[in-house]
């Protein structure tokens, strides 16, 4: 039995998408369960749509989300070049071979006549497709559009009255007939291979047992097929995975501003890697068995579990909530050190803090985020809710308000104000607890009429994390300052 191989092969024409994540992912799930090889090649033949630092922020994507690999454009391997654009001659080795054989033959249409017979097709009724026009040119014929100085693609020669049945580990037997297909390119006139032919020589050359890939994929799966019969190449297995719909159940586009679509967007709001992942790979996957209801996955469990017959063909349904809720999951059960590190950057562009707070400072910081680890769905949302703690004036909100306007209150504040006069103790958590034992004696006052007030006079809200530790954070002075700021408002 051959060893399992699989791989993502991404064009460098824009970021890690969270389809193609998921592509990647699904095929390094079973490249891992199955202890074989998972391969990163660069599909770089679009020369026109490639982006300079795509390739690099791709691989680094990757990277983040855990999945490593075992060849690419950066670890070599037995079956280097990795990028397409390298393997040019590799190519036209191959082509040659389909031209002498007969399957394939130089086309001399230019896009302006390929165009307007395709109008015409449709104006008839018809499915467009090549006619094959170029076909059966004679060599003068040729000769002729040569000197014309008409450079040809070459075509492949689609046999007639075919019907190719793929069996597909996603969807079962999938049937093509080659009466809808049409010669298709292999090689444009200026050398660069097309799609199609350039991936099935390289997944045959690299070996690879296992092509796992969108739904999108299928129609071309019928070319690929002949393509490989053709060579005399073993085709591989295919497992061609559902779409991803967004919440109208529509399918997502990467125009779709309703979705975050990248992973480096979610990278810098601060999402979790595996979270991420954990999320990716319930879209359209779902464990048998007693694991079944489950849904929060380590990537060793992952491994263990993967299948690609438990890969559905519905389509799954991009849900925002549950990655926040999932996400969120994962930051509760992350080191507040950790979590930090993260929040650090949000909070210096935010202007809170210096861009690299040490000493007592980053210890301030560890104790603010620690306060809402456990509210944060990303990292980037403690901007938002620790705003109240850069605040020079308090706003009050209308709750807030309400409760200040207590008979109680002002009485309370004041003793408050007292017993932070007159402590010279450091100012923590356990010194807060005994300062509001100590208001509670003097004033009488106890639960919330004691602790409401003074949540709402110190952060202008009635709901919050730890009222001990937020007096603590904020500091001796600026609650001091806030107190009395509320007396005289109320004077």
């Amino acid at each position: 039995m051959r060893e399992v191989r699989t791989r993502y092969a991404p064009s460098p024409t824009g970021h890690l998408h969270i389809g193609g994540a998921r592509t990647a992912l699904f095929s390094y799930l079973w490249a891992r369960k199955k202890g074989g090889s998972f391969v990163v090649r660069i599909e770089d033949t679009d020369v026109e749509r490639n982006l300079a630092d795509a390739e690099q922020k791709q691989l680094e994507a990757l990277k983040w989300l855990g999945i490593d690999w075992d060849e690419s454009v950066d670890v070599g391997g037995p079956h280097a070049p990795y990028r397409s654009m390298e393997r040019l001659q590799i190519y036209q080795e191959h082509l040659q071979k389909l031209v002498a054989a007969g399957h394939a033959y130089p086309c001399y249409c230019s896009q302006e006549e390929l165009e307007r017979e395709r109008e015409q097709q449709l104006a008839e009724g018809k499915a467009p497709k090549y006619s094959g026009r170029c076909r059966h040119l004679t060599p003068e014929e040729r000769q002729a559009f040569e000197q014309a100085g008409r450079k040809p693609s070459i075509r492949f020669r689609v046999p007639d009255g075919r019907v190719i049945t793929v069996q597909d580990e996603v969807r079962g037997e999938v049937r093509f007939e080659t009466e809808g297909i049409g010669d298709f390119i292999l090689q444009r006139p200026d050398g660069r291979p097309t799609y199609n032919f350039a991936v099935v020589v390289d997944d045959a050359l690299m070996e690879i047992t296992h092509v796992v890939r969108g739904e999108e994929h299928i129609s071309n799966t019928p070319r690929q097929i002949l393509l490989y019969e053709a060579l005399g190449f073993e085709a591989p297995v295919f497992a061609h995975a559902s779409l991803i719909l967004n919440a109208e159940g529509k399918k997502m586009s990467k125009r779709d501003e309703s979705i975050i679509q990248f992973i480096d967007q979610y990278r810098e709001l601060g999402y979790l890697p595996e979270a991420i992942i954990n999320f990716l790979v319930l879209l359209g996957w779902a464990p048998e068995g007693e694991k079944a209801e489950e849904e929060i996955f380590s990537r060793d469990e992952l491994i263990q579990l993967f299948s690609l017959e438990r890969v559905s063909k519905a389509p799954a349904v991009f849900d925002a909530a549950k990655l926040k809720w999932m996400n969120n999951h994962y930051i509760k059960e992350s080191s507040t050190e950790r979590i930090t590190e993260l929040a650090i950057p949000h909070l210096a562009e935010a202007g809170r803090i210096g861009e690299q707070p040490l000493g007592e400072e980053k210890e301030w910081v560890t104790r603010l985020v620690g306060l809402y680890q456990e509210q944060l769905d990303y990292v980037a949302q403690v901007v938002e809710l620790t705003e109240m703690f850069f605040r020079k004036e308090v706003a009050y909100s209308d709750d807030a308000g309400e409760i200040l306007s207590q008979e109680q209150v002002p009485i309370v504040v004041e003793a408050l104000i007292r017993q932070l006069e007159s402590t010279e103790e450091e100012l923590t958590a356990d010194t807060v607890k005994q300062l509001l034992k100590a208001v509670q004696k003097e004033t009488g006052y106890k639960g919330k009429q004691l602790f409401m007030p003074v949540r709402a006079a110190v952060t202008g809200e009635v709901h919050g994390p730890d009222l001990r530790e937020t007096i603590s954070l904020l500091g001796k002075e600026t609650v001091l300052a806030r107190l009395e700021s509320f007396l005289r408002r109320q004077a």
